[in-house]
Parts: structure tokens; sequence; C-alpha cells
């Protein structure tokens, strides 16, 4: 069922009973990269899965991170609060900076693909795909996108998926695109995380080219309650790419 929070801007499929869970999808991958994640926790939990402002029928903000927390940060409030998060990619960045400035409304974090910072060719290539975006389009940097979502393996045996995805990726706005990709090449809030101070659990697939474990152990490192897994054989959007690992790996996590 879709619902609409935030005096409307926040668009965002409900399912199941129990326990308050969100799910923040990234951004080479939107909502529907997560509804089999939604339907395998639905059976204990209540499971939101927004559309990050910006992408399908959600509004978007300005430009920036903290724009894009505040407005889920006003969703959660008015359907639940505290939650547990589930982030994925950007959704995981969105989730870190949402619990630092709203910490009452989250009560844990499970962060898929995710990081502090990026080093400099993690820079460099946000940058060059929203120049590549800018001057000829989203079909441009296509192939690039599918290559930082699976591994070459998994494309070559999953064509259907891969031919959806690519789709779906096609069908994103490509301004809220392109300013992503540009605060994503800046981004940098080791500081920042020090101070969180819920449990965090931090997922990082071995293949993940777009956020490397190297990055994911980084953050884990300055969390102060913070623990790591590593996924083996999957890449950056591992609750879509192999759904009963990712759920196995989550443990009883959510519940505690």
């Amino acid at each position: 069922m879709i619902h609409h929070y935030a005096g409307g801007t926040v668009a965002a499929f409900v399912a199941g009973d129990g326990p308050p869970v969100w799910v923040f999808h990234s951004l080479l991958a939107e909502a529907g990269s997560c509804m089999q994640l939604a339907a395998a926790l639905s059976g204990g939990h209540r499971v939101t899965v927004p559309d990050l402002p910006g992408f399908g029928g959600s509004a978007p903000v300005e430009a920036g991170l903290e724009p894009v927390a505040d407005r889920l940060a006003l969703a959660i409030g008015e359907a639940d609060g505290p939650v547990a998060i589930i982030g994925n990619g950007y959704g995981s960045f969105v989730a870190l900076l949402l619990a630092l400035r709203h910490p009452a409304l989250v009560s844990r974090l499970l962060l898929a693909g995710t990081g502090a910072a990026f080093d400099e060719p993690g820079r460099a290539a946000f940058r060059a795909m929203a120049a590549a975006a800018s001057s000829k389009g989203l079909a441009a940097i296509a192939d690039t996108a599918m290559r930082r979502l699976f591994s070459p393996a998994f494309q070559q045996a999953n064509p259907a998926l891969l031919a959806e995805r690519r789709e779906r990726f096609l069908a994103t706005n490509p301004a809220m695109f392109i300013a992503a990709c540009k605060v994503l090449a800046a981004l940098d809030i080791r500081d920042a995380v020090r101070e969180l101070r819920i449990p965090v659990l931090i997922l990082a697939g071995e293949l993940d080219e777009a956020t490397p474990p190297a990055m994911a152990r980084d953050l884990a490192a300055l969390l102060p309650d913070a623990s790591f897994r590593e996924l083996p054989g999957l890449a950056h959007v591992p609750q879509l790419q192999d759904t009963a690992a990712f759920v196995v790996a989550v443990g009883g996590f959510l519940s505690a």
C-alpha cells in the first residue's frame, strides 16, 4: 500500500506489522530494488520503503544530503519514530545524516554500501558521472551505473534483472542525479559520525565497486557502537542480488 507523508511530499510503500523499519534505496537503484527485502521482512516488521526526495512519487528538495534527510525525518515523525533504518548506497548516507540531525527518530541503523568519505578515485568517479550525464544524458553512463551495481558475472547470469535495472535507472530525474553525484563527490562526515551513539550494523558486498568494503570498514572503525560484515560474492545492492543472504546477515539486529 502506498502512503504519503510530510505534507504529501514523500510517497512510500508500506507492508507488514510489527516494529517499524524504513528502507532507503540507492542513487543508482530506486525503491524497486528494496521491494524483495520489504516482502522478506514484512512478516515480523512494519516495513516502509519511501521514494527518496526527487525519485518516483516524492517531491524533490534543494540540493544536499541534509535537506533530503530532513524531509524524510518529517515523514518518519508523522508515521512512526523511533525506527530502525536500512540504507543502501546513497540511502545509507542519507540515513547517517538523519540519525545525526534527528537522533530521537532513529533507534538503530543497518547500512549496506556505505562509508563516511570517498577516496579521490571515488570522488573522481562521481564527478565524471555528473559531467557525462550533464553533457550526454543518463544513457551515456548506464553501463557504468550497472557495473557499479552488479559484478560482470552477475550481469551476464541475470539479463532480465539487468534490463529492468537499466530501464529504472534511465527513468531517474537527471538534474537530481547530477546534483547528488556532486554532493557525494564532496562528502566527508568522518568527524560527525564519531558522535553517533546508536547501534549500527555495516554490511559490505565483497565485489562492491561503488562503495568498496575498505570504505565501510573505515566507517565502522569511527563509530562508537558498530559491527561489520562482508558479504561474499555480492556487490552494491546485496538486498536485491541475494535477498535471502542479506536477511541472514541481518540476523536479529533489527529486532534487538
